[in-house]
């Protein structure tokens, strides 16, 4: 038995919450009660077939052991199966205020979808249309003959005033002028003209539009009135017995209100079935079954840990009152290493950090390489880290000891003229020998630090690679990465697009091991004072 619950989100499972996993996964295998599509046999590998399990074992009153089991969002179009909690609430009962909200929601965008596509409206519009074409083209026209006519006027005046008496230029004089107001007239009333039948027409069109925008605003209204009636149903209970709603929860995140599809995951349902049922919880895990999502990177079988985004703040309350296991995030993994300089002179500084050694100061940790160098010489104006690795990679760092310096290395890294080469080991064969990955990649909004690859907000993504050996089933590769952006040589490796194959240790795009395999073993750049090429190399301890 473990002495206190599991951290949901970031943890190694316990061998009951194993054992629990094997056994659904086992009955995920061999039941008949419905069927769902889990995209196991999919050549492609990336879709959205696959579904997050997750399982809770539990002691009841008796200190009797057993497990619950639970699945995220829906499974097989349905909220209830055989031997899985139900959700924490039901949208889908059938006599239930959303369903009837969804009717009436459904009902006005029938009408609105009658109005778009009905004869009079496209009647209306063709009219308005035509007409403003017309007007437009009669309006050219008669400022095209108002301009004709001012230009004979003047021609009149010129031959006029070389040929005519006095008297009868002033005459001309007069009735030029008196064309000139009538025209002008003439232009005002055919404008007006215009805007009394333009008006008339968009008055025609308005009978239909104006019902269409009410129309959207009653159900803008009606869904924000059924959302928020939603989020209130939504009651989570923690160990003590405390109760809040989603509203009351989101609100004191920086999302203040509850993202689609919060209080859905496998975990807060089940917790909530423990607490309704006076189970008290021992262990959790949670596991992808199936397909990977086209985005997100899930193994099939792989543990995976509680969402930030949808599941910190719900299950931050439903953890109320039960002896939990510590956040390892909090503890600093640098403690008690060294850290090697490779080189120094008066300009900069390279370093070989070691894993789980952060860059720079954290949210929760400021132990870090910039620390130890700035307390190692503090009366340089820098240190200035030029470019940063992951807190779990290990390997050569650069940073410079004045600004200048900085400036002139960080231009360098700018035009990506800095040749950088990684070193990794991964958790499988790769078959072919060589290659450029191409996948463009953002944060999981919902999931930090976690990301994604999306093709339409993602930042262009490049990588070269090749295998250098094959081991014991796994495989040793050279990175050379084109752009630089966060977890990039992570995504790319484990992404069913990428190699498809997570590195050895990725304990968020792969599974836990003693150390991430990711090494960054050479660097070669500009001195920006010698001007010459320096290159450095630092060996892998993997």
């Amino acid at each position: 038995m473990p002495a206190r619950f599991t951290f949901p989100f970031h943890y190694q499972p316990h061998p009951l919450a194993r054992e629990a996993v094997a056994d659904l996964q086992q009955h995920l295998r061999n039941q008949t009660d419905w069927t769902h599509d889990f995209g196991h046999d999919e050549a492609a590998g990336v879709g959205a077939k696959g579904k997050m399990f997750g399982v809770l074992v539990v002691e009841n009153e008796n200190g009797e052991l057993g497990y619950l089991a639970a699945f995220s969002g829906k499974l097989a179009d349905s909220n209830h199966l055989p031997g899985f909690v139900p959700p924490v609430y039901d949208v889908l009962k059938t006599n239930g205020f959303y369903k009837r909200g969804e009717r009436e929601v459904n009902a006005i965008n029938d009408r609105i979808e009658q109005l778009e596509k009905s004869d009079e409206l496209a009647a209306a519009l063709a009219n308005l249309a035509r007409l403003e074409q017309q007007s437009a083209e009669e309006i050219i026209a008669e400022k095209a003959a108002l301009k004709a006519a001012k230009a004979d006027r003047k021609r009149q005046r010129q031959e006029g005033k070389e040929s005519m008496s006095a008297e009868a230029f002033a005459q001309l004089e007069k009735e030029l002028a008196h064309q000139s107001v009538g025209r002008h007239y003439d232009l005002k009333d055919l404008s007006r003209s215009w805007e009394k039948r333009l008006r008339m027409a968009r008055e025609e069109l308005a009978v239909f539009t104006d019902e269409i925008d009410q129309l959207r605003e009653a159900r803008k209204a009606m869904s924000n009135d059924l959302q928020h009636r939603i989020f209130a149903e939504y009651r989570f209970l923690d160990a003590r017995g405390e109760t809040r709603d989603l509203t009351d929860i989101f609100a004191e995140t920086i999302f203040k209100t509850p993202p689609a599809g919060a209080g859905e995951c496998a975990a807060p349902k089940l917790m909530q079935f423990a607490y309704l049922h006076r189970l008290r919880p021992v262990c959790m895990a949670e596991f992808w079954w199936g397909q990977s999502p086209r985005s997100e990177i899930r193994k099939h079988g792989h543990f995976y840990p509680a969402c930030r985004g949808k599941c910190e703040p719900i299950l931050g309350h439903m953890l109320g009152g039960l002896k939990v296991d510590p956040n390892p995030l909090l503890t600093n993994p640098a403690a008690g290493k060294e850290l090697p300089i490779v080189f120094e002179d008066d300009h900069l500084i390279i370093v070989n950090k070691p894993h789980e050694f952060l860059s720079v100061p954290g949210r929760q940790i400021e132990d870090s390489v910039w620390l130890r160098i700035k307390q190692q010489y503090p009366e340089a104006t820098g240190p200035l880290i030029v470019h940063r690795l992951d807190m779990s990679t290990s390997g050569l760092l650069l940073l410079t000891k004045t600004k200048e310096t900085h400036k002139v290395l960080q231009h360098q890294f700018f035009k990506r003229s800095v040749k950088k080469r990684y070193v990794a080991l991964l958790e499988g064969i790769v078959d072919d020998e060589e290659g450029i990955i191409d996948l463009p990649l953002r944060g999981d909004i919902e999931d930090r630090p976690r990301q994604i690859v999306c093709y339409e907000h993602g930042k262009t993504s490049r990588t070269i690679w090749k295998v250098i050996g094959r081991e014991a089933g796994r495989t040793r590769i050279h990175f050379w990465p084109v752009t630089g952006r966060t977890h990039q040589l992570r995504v790319h490796a484990a992404h069913p697009l990428g190699l498809n194959i997570p590195i050895v240790g990725d304990d968020l795009y792969g599974q836990p091991d003693e150390r991430l395999c990711l090494h960054a073993e050479h660097i070669e750049f500009i001195h920006p004072y010698s001007r010459e090429e320096v290159a450095f190399t630092a060996e892998s301890s993997f």
